[in-house]
């Protein structure tokens, strides 16, 4: 039975309904000189990921659960790395847990911050070095930017079979590769009760592309213009069918170089992106592929995890 020999402190956030579960102590040693070394080695490392499964698995957790492990960073140019988690692995890029991570660093006192302005925190993840804009008024965070590693668009209508029918397939790499397609296009829209149909297509559109490395797949649907900008709302499948309950940090920046590149959105224009809970990321296109995404993030929770010996269940179980 796996075994975790001490107890594992947590602290927890959510971003625009997603959440995120930071371990910043007591972990066993990650070799590696950079961020995306040790996130590959810990690919191979019983011992941390049986941390990640104690935290992400039931009891403890449950299949929508995400999290990072707080580790140096690549040099002194960042505050710390971190290594971000799921259920079925590592990923290498994730935009509502820099967001959280940021609100978690100023709250800690990690990272100074004023009661009225902005705290930039640098984080160093598997693709590259990010940062968190913390913005704070009367001595509290209001919400968070989360500036990106540059966007690129890497193929345009790649043709899909899907049970639902024959799709074009967007896709761009925002630090993790996403494939975007018109939730319409399937015969769908982005409704909760959608949902069960989209993890279907999501899994098919990511299983069909292979040779992309898809992460994650955005099937969105827009909605009437605002007057800074397009509106959309999304539901974005990553992993072996997580679904993320933000409109996501990262998969937003992939929608927002799309978007640019069909014309739709204009230097200054705002992406107002929604989720299936509601929730909203507004983000705009900087120079050089550089996007920006603002949301809001609140702290859900401290806790102190175990595994008892005897327990049978061990690290835990996904449903």
């Amino acid at each position: 039975m796996s075994t975790v020999p001490h107890p594992v402190r947590t602290t927890d956030y959510h971003t625009a309904g997603e959440p995120f579960r930071i371990v910043d102590e007591d972990l066993p040693p990650i070799p590696g000189d950079t961020v995306a070394e040790r996130r590959a080695l810990a690919l191979r490392l019983g011992p941390l990921d049986g941390l990640r499964r104690l935290l992400v698995q039931e009891p403890r957790g449950h299949s929508g659960m995400y999290g990072g492990f707080v580790v140096p960073a690549d040099d002194d140019g960042a505050h710390f790395g971190v290594l971000f988690w799921h259920k079925d692995g590592y990923s290498t890029a994730c935009g509502h847990g820099t967001m959280a991570l940021g609100a978690w660093a100023v709250d800690t006192g990690r990272v100074p911050a004023p009661d009225d302005g902005d705290a930039t925190v640098r984080i160093d993840v598997p693709s590259g070095r990010v940062t968190a804009l913390v913005h704070r008024a009367a001595g509290r965070t209001t919400g968070v930017t989360f500036r990106n590693v540059p966007t690129r668009v890497t193929a345009r209508k790649v043709s899909v079979t899907t049970s639902f029918g024959a799709v074009d397939v967007d896709l761009a790499d925002s630090g993790a590769c996403y494939a975007s397609v018109a939730a319409h296009d399937l015969g769908l829209d982005t409704t909760r009760a959608s949902l069960p149909a989209l993890v279907r297509a999501g899994r098919e559109v990511r299983a069909a592309l292979p040779a992309h490395e898809v992460y994650g797949v955005i099937l969105y649907e827009d909605l009437p213009d605002t007057p800074s900008g397009p509106r959309q709302r999304n539901i974005t499948v990553f992993a072996d069918g997580q679904i993320d309950r933000s409109p996501c940090g990262s998969g937003t920046s992939a929608r927002l170089a799309l978007l640019a590149a069909d014309g739709r959105l204009a230097p200054g224009d705002t992406l107002t992106h929604e989720s299936v809970a509601g929730t909203v990321f507004t983000g705009r296109l900087l120079p050089g592929g550089i996007t920006e995404v603002t949301g809001s993030t609140y702290r859900t929770g401290t806790h102190t995890f175990l595994l008892d010996p005897h327990d049978d269940l061990g690290t835990g179980f996904l449903l």
